[in-house]
Formats: structure tokens, sequence, C-alpha cells
């Protein structure tokens, strides 16, 4: 999906806090919206969002010289999701269909994400799930394709699950289980990225969530937000083209996988009104739907 107007307010905002997150003073994140403005001078609306959320963190990377300023972020998301594991994971053995339950928890954990909330807020936010075990969360009505995901995890052998963030691995660990208790039979593939960018996993953070201990890890070779398949390791680009399910979590692996000619699942909610639009849903939805060319192998 490629970059809107109205996403480049969007692509300032993301600099400002990338800026304030690393510790820049003000001063310095104006030198970084002015080299930024410069490289939206010589780019188009061909440009994919993931593509400039790469180029704003390196603008700010150099100023700072610290290349995973998230590395903190990452490991609090990760470690505040495994106190909460046993409480997930009994909310969806209590569900009538537990695989569409780890699915809503999958996008839920989405939300849970400390690069764009308070740590408070997160805590207010699980615990009105824990206390009331009901997500807080709507449905597109267009764009939630359960059955046919289900019907498609059933049938898959080799199954592809490229993950987003590093708090929601936890979350991602939940569905993967449930996903082989349905299907013993599926062998699962989990992608990280090769470098750190933003607060995206890296390998070290899916193990930390458990993730070795229900799929084999995999590096994209990629350290950009979402999955640009020409910018990644020939070998995953293998293992995309011979899975038959990929799962993909989250808005940025959206914007780069859609037009891809594979058996994708995108699982995300509509974070902005550009996304939204695109989808034929509201801001806040959350979303289970295929890829525009989506394929599947027999």
């Amino acid at each position: 999906m490629k970059a809107k107007v109205d996403c480049f307010p969007c692509f300032f905002r993301q600099a400002i806090e990338a800026g304030r997150l690393s510790g820049l003073t003000d001063l310095q994140i104006l030198e970084v919206i002015k080299k930024l403005s410069k490289e939206i001078q010589n780019t188009n609306l061909n440009i994919l969002p993931p593509e400039m959320g790469k180029i704003i963190h390196s603008i700010v990377n150099g100023y700072t010289g610290n290349h995973d300023p998230y590395r903190e972020i990452r490991e609090k998301s990760i470690k505040f999701a495994l106190k909460h594991y046993d409480q997930l994971k009994e909310i969806v053995e209590e569900a009538d269909d537990k695989l569409l339950k780890a699915v809503e928890l999958a996008i839920y954990g989405n939300v849970i994400d400390y690069g764009a909330k308070t740590e408070d807020e997160i805590e207010r936010e699980l615990d009105t799930l824990l206390n009331g075990k009901e997500l807080p969360l709507k449905k597109c009505k267009t764009k939630f394709d359960y059955e046919i995901f289900k019907q498609r995890v059933m049938k898959s052998e080799r199954l592809l699950y490229i993950g987003d963030n590093a708090g929601e691995t936890v979350f991602d660990r939940i569905l993967i289980e449930e996903i082989k208790n349905e299907n013993k039979r599926v062998k699962i593939f989990y992608a990280v990225k090769e470098k750190p960018i933003v607060n995206d996993a890296v390998d070290e953070d899916a193990v930390k969530s458990g993730i070795d201990n229900v799929a084999n890890i995999v590096s994209s070779g990629s350290d950009i937000q979402g999955t640009i398949l020409s910018q990644c390791k020939r070998d995953f680009v293998e293992i995309v083209k011979s899975s038959d399910l990929v799962i993909a979590k989250g808005q940025g692996n959206f914007e780069s996988l859609n037009e891809e000619p594979y058996p994708i699942f995108f699982m995300l909610m509509a974070k902005c009104k550009v996304i939204a639009n695109h989808l034929g849903c509201e801001v806040g939805d959350i979303i289970l739907c295929k890829s525009k060319k989506f394929g599947f192998k027999n």
C-alpha cells in the first residue's frame, strides 16, 4: 500500500516522537524535521509508509548514535505481557471457540504498545480484559473473515507467522499454541526483524516470550517496519513462497504485503484514517482479512 498525502503529517509526528523517546533536545528534533523535509522533497506517492519510517529513524539515530533506542521499551513490554500469560491462557481455555478467542487476543496484543501508550493506559486496558474477560474491541463488519481463516489454518502444513511489536509476541505465542492444538501436523515459522527498528520484535525478544518452544524463529533479514520482500533474505522469501498460510501482524505488514501474491491473512487494528478508509472500516476496528492477491496451495 503506497503512501497517501494524509500519511505525511504522521511522518512528522513519528519523527518528533522518536526524537523525544531518544532523548533529543527540541533544537535537535527541529534539525530532524528539517532533514526529513528535505527527504520528502525528493520523494513521491510511490513510497511505502514503512520505507519512510526507516528514513525517519535513520535520521534520528544519526543524532543519538543509539541504534536501538527502543530496547528498554521492548523488554518492558515483554515482561509486562508475560506477567499476565496464565490469565490470558485461561481466557482462551474458557472460550467456546478457543481459536477465535486466541485470534482476538493476538490482535489485542497489537494495541498494547509502549511506543504509543503509557504504562498506566496499558495496565487499565489489560485490567478491563482480565477482570471482565471480554475484549474491549470492535470488529470490522466487512473485514473479519474468521471462518475462512480457520479453514486455512486447518488445511495448512507449513505456516509462517510474521510478528510485529515485541510486547505482542506473548499474545502471538498463545495463538500459535492454539493453532497447534487444533492442527497437530502444522509446522510453524515465526519471523522477526534482523536488526532493531522501533519496538518491533527481534530474535531475542521472541525467545524471551517463549516463541522458540512453539515455533521455529527465523529472521526476515530486514530492519524496516513491515515486510518488504525485495529487502528480505532469500531464504526468508522462500519460506513465504512455500507456506500454505502466512499470518502477518500489524499495520506495517499490511502496508507492505497486501499486494503480494501469497496466501496472507492480516491481523491488525485500524489505527489511522488512511488504513480505515482503505479497508472500509472505522478507526479502532480490529481486522482479520485476506491479502488483495490471496492465493492458497492445494
